[in-house]
Formats: C-alpha cells, sequence, structure tokens
C-alpha cells in the first residue's frame, strides 16, 4: 500500500500544523513535500499529486470536488502580523497601484476586495516577486506575506495588516489556509488525524521557536507571540461566518467562477 503524500508551505506560521510529521508522533507515517509558496500545495492537489495538501482558502472555490479538513487552519481573529499591505506612508485612499506577491492566492483575492469592496476604488494590479524594496520601486503598495511581512520595518514603511482590515471592516475573523483533500481521496485523508498533529506541534512551541531562531530575526517572545496572540490554528465561529463572507464577496467580485457551500471531510 502506498505512503500517502502531503504537502504544505513551509511557513513558520504552518510548523505547530506540520511538527508532529516532521519530528513527532506522525513522523514517518506519510510523505511529506514542503515548499515555500502555498500555492505550490494547492498546485499539487489540483494534480492529484498529494493525497491532501495545506492550501490558500481560496483554492476551495477554484478547484474541483475539494473536501475541507474540518477545524484546523491558519487564521487569525484580530490580527495576523504576516500578511499585510506596505506603502512609503502613503494612506491605502491614495495608493494608485499595488505590487501583489502571487505565492498565495487567498491574499490576493483579499486584497482585491478590500480595495473594491470596502474603499470604494481599484488600483493597478502588479504581479511581483516579494521583495519589497522592488515592489515599491513598481507600485505604491505591495501585498507582502509570509515570513518576509514579519521583517518589515515599521518606523520606515506604513503597514496595514489584512486580518486588521478585514476585521474592522466585517467584525469577523478571517482563514488564510486550511488542510483540503481532493473528494477521491477522502478515505485516505481522513486516516490523517490533522488536529492531532497540530495539538502535540503547539505543546513544542518551545523547540519551533528555537527552529526558527536564525531564520527570522525576531526575539524568541516576539515569535513564540506571534503563534500563540496573532495566528490561530483552530476555526472559531466568527472565523467561519469570515470564511463565508470572503467566499461570497469573491464570487460577487468575479475572481471566483461559483460560491460553493463548504463541505468537510
Amino acid at each position: 500500500m502506498a505512503v500517502p503524500r502531503i504537502s504544505s508551505s513551509s511557513y513558520s506560521n504552518t510548523a505547530p500544523l506540520i511538527w508532529s510529521f516532521l519530528y513527532g508522533s506522525e513522523r514517518g507515517k506519510y510523505e511529506l513535500i514542503l515548499d515555500t509558496a502555498p500555492a505550490r500545495s494547492a498546485q499539487l492537489l489540483q494534480q492529484k499529486r498529494v493525497d491532501a495538501a495545506f492550501v490558500p482558502a481560496i483554492a476551495f472555490q477554484i478547484i474541483d470536488d475539494l473536501l475541507i479538513v474540518p477545524d484546523v487552519c491558519v487564521g487569525a481573529k484580530e490580527s495576523v502580523k504576516s500578511v499585510c499591505l506596505v506603502t512609503n506612508g502613503l494612506d491605502l485612499c491614495d495608493v494608485t497601484s499595488v505590487s501583489l506577491d502571487v505565492s498565495s492566492k487567498t491574499s490576493v483575492v483579499l486584497t482585491k476586495i478590500i480595495f473594491r469592496e470596502f474603499l470604494g476604488f481599484e488600483p493597478v494590479w502588479k504581479n511581483s516577486e516579494p521583495d519589497l524594496e522592488k515592489m515599491l520601486e513598481e507600485a505604491d503598495c505591495a501585498l507582502l506575506i509570509g515570513d518576509p511581512a514579519l521583517l518589515i520595518n515599521e518606523r520606515q514603511f506604513r503597514k496595514f495588516d489584512l486580518a486588521e482590515l478585514w476585521k474592522n471592516y466585517t467584525d469577523f475573523g478571517f482563514v488564510f489556509a486550511m488542510w483540503m483533500a481532493n473528494s477521491d481521496r477522502k478515505d485516505v485523508a481522513k486516516q490523517i488525524n490533522f488536529a492531532k498533529a497540530r495539538d502535540e506541534g503547539l505543546t513544542h512551541l518551545a523547540e519551533i521557536v528555537a527552529n526558527y531562531e536564525n531564520e527570522i530575526p525576531l526575539s524568541r517572545e516576539e515569535f513564540r507571540n506571534y503563534l500563540t496572540q496573532n495566528i490561530s490554528f483552530e476555526i472559531d465561529e466568527s472565523m467561519l461566518k469570515g470564511l463565508k463572507l470572503y467566499f461570497k464577496l469573491a464570487h460577487k467580485h468575479k475572481f471566483v467562477e461559483q460560491n460553493k457551500e463548504l463541505t468537510f471531510i
């Protein structure tokens, strides 16, 4: 029998979700493929090269026949800190162009919703690699996600937290990414206890923080606070309502062709 294959991004905020598969009780049971870009995991899922993947939330509406693993996510109830819009000082109302880090489609769609639905206008969009200085040379504003967003010097740049903006406009939390599986791999995915793996990872935060000490120039306390106070690894009612509204607005503005009802494994 083939070893189940799963995929995830290697951003630091996924570390508690995959720690068990790398170092804990689930080690060796599954083949885990890691990539820096969340969009890459979605591609592997769409191509059916993995049985389950941790993917941007919007993938549910883009890829046919997906099922969501319940309760496990990377989201935020208030502010996320690692998904943000950045300017050289401009307010968002004065932005005319935005450089988009396209490594997460969920954040790109969220950015476009915020401008269209809540700010009432649409700037020029430019796709870009996640290099802040280059992005701000090409546009007034930059969308930066993941670990690079944690490193922004807020004395030098003006930073707008996307989860905070969403919360201000909707009063809901936000879900950025979730484990999903193709419906024809449902039985395989159901055998993997993603919630147990998350819980085990969260009991090893000291090791996770230490693992990233040389990669992320935050103090151990700052990084631990990010994983415990900014990131939510469980979906509460507010985040679930936020997810449904996000999908509704994505469909309204034609960023996705359909608004499928949430279906879980």
